[in-house]
């Protein structure tokens, strides 16, 4: 039994800020992966990609990352694009690769699954259906609400939300997202209508201006935690939520494990790629902000 479960794709990915353009890989299951990788817990990283970029797998492992590979014909490709402000991104999509099957993870048991989907073809209703009996399961709704056309990315509605939500423990997404899924500008009222699609546990970002977490009927103020200099934001909420389940699979509190997730997340951004650090680093560093 393993503590979590992450299923995404590696991507291959193109960063362009006003200082430097990086080529790198990426995707939630990569930022999610680095974020635990030094953490005290038991995980398993299930992904799919083309044998031409076998080698981030190869890294990942010889990093001490299990690891249990779908084949596909493509990987994705993504080129974000970052202006001054480090909370707003432009994305194209330049490859797409294979969606997951359920036949991945008959094997494979977690008390949470997270599941990472870069864009609306990723997991299909029947993929999650086939998991849900198994333990919580966790959604970051990101790639579900965009579309591509012509290679560009734009926020679209997720058309099977009614029927995949009532099925997600845990979901995460940002405040530009739950007003795309919900349609509902203020954030409390996005929430309420999750709630009553059936999420239990909601957690909604703001970047620099911090998250909050909604669950049974309460609601937590997470603060953001800020490096002096903000370098790299790419995979901050993969990081985020890398670090609230970790903290929640070990018992903490929601307040606790919110604060917990933020401070990783806010470290990440201090440094180029993904979040290399310790528990102790991210201690460190939250103490540092009091």
């Amino acid at each position: 039994m393993y503590d979590i479960c992450c299923i995404g794709h590696i991507t291959s990915d193109k960063v362009v800020n006003t200082q430097t353009t990086l080529y790198m890989p990426g995707g939630t299951a990569f930022y999610f992966s680095y974020a635990l990788n030094k953490l005290d817990v038991k995980y398993l990283l299930v992904t799919a990609l083309a044998e031409t970029e076998m080698h981030y797998v190869n890294d990942l492992r010889d990093k001490g990352i299990e690891i249990k590979v779908q084949p596909s014909a493509h990987t994705v490709y993504f080129e974000n694009i970052y202006g001054e402000n480090q909370d707003e991104r432009t994305q194209n999509v330049l490859q797409v690769a294979d969606p997951f099957k359920s036949e991945q993870l008959q094997s494979v048991n977690a008390k949470i699954f997270h599941l990472g989907p870069l864009l609306a073809n990723d997991f299909s209703a029947e993929f999650v259906k086939s998991i849900a009996g198994k333990e919580l399961i966790s959604l970051d709704v990101q790639g579900y609400l965009r579309k591509v056309e012509n290679q560009k990315v734009y926020a679209t509605d997720w058309s099977a939300k009614k029927e995949i939500l009532p099925y997600i423990d845990i979901l995460k997404a940002d405040v530009a997202e739950l007003r795309a899924l919900t349609g509902c500008e203020d954030i409390n009222d996005g929430v309420k209508q999750l709630t009553d699609w059936g999420v239990k546990e909601i957690v909604i970002t703001n970047g620099s201006h911090g998250s909050w977490i909604y669950s049974d009927g309460n609601s937590y103020t997470i603060p953001a935690y800020s490096p002096k200099v903000i370098v790299d934001a790419t995979g901050c909420g993969d990081t985020y939520m890398a670090g609230y389940l970790y903290k929640r699979v070990n018992g903490f509190d929601i307040q606790q494990s919110g604060e917990f997730a933020a401070a990783i997340s806010g470290l990440k951004t201090a440094a180029t790629g993904a979040f290399t650090g310790t528990e102790e680093d991210v201690i460190r560093f939250m103490r540092s902000q009091d």
